[in-house]
């Protein structure tokens, strides 16, 4: 039998590395995971659910009073500049300013509120605050919040959203 004496120091041995490799990347991984939720906005949980859940009849007689007008609306997307026609099956008088809410689906903190001004014959127009893509929650309404149109949105694909009302929802 032969003994083995070359003093080599644990450094420079091959399985002291490949042992500590495994806890290391875990511990990397910790940190970039802390990192990630540290920095980024969830926005999933509102302080005030309880009065969202008590809003939501009254968001309700929103839509019921733009199906009663027969409103529809065609949004329109070219880079930061947004477009909006709406036409009503009534005869309405409608504003000269229109509220565009944009929400995201998992992150409030990408969430955008433009101002659509008109600029005649039922158009109005409006710009981004940053480029979008994906799914989006839209939501139309008029400054004294009497009706609303509501909507998915892919902003990524090139045809134009359509939001109808419906009576009697």
């Amino acid at each position: 039998m032969t003994l083995r004496n070359d003093n080599r120091p644990w450094y420079k041995e091959r399985w002291p590395w490949i042992l500590i490799s495994g806890p290391a990347t875990v511990i990397v991984a910790g940190i970039a995971t802390l990192w990630l939720a540290v920095i980024s906005n969830d926005g999933l949980v509102t302080d005030d659910y309880y009065k969202q859940g008590l809003a939501v009849n009254q968001s309700l007689k929103r839509d019921h009073e733009a199906g009663s007008l027969g409103l529809q609306a065609d949004l329109m997307r070219a880079d930061q500049n947004v477009r909006l026609l709406l036409n009503s099956d009534s005869a309405v008088i409608l504003p000269s300013q229109i509220n565009l809410k944009l929400a995201h689906p998992t992150r409030a903190g990408h969430d955008q509120v433009l101002e659509m001004v008109a600029e005649g014959q039922g158009f109005y127009s409006g710009k981004l605050n940053a480029d979008i893509g994906g799914r989006w929650l839209v939501s139309i309404e008029d400054p004294a919040g009497q009706w609303r149109l509501q909507g998915d949105w892919l902003a990524d694909s090139g045809e134009p959203l359509r939001l109808t009302a419906k009576a009697g929802k």
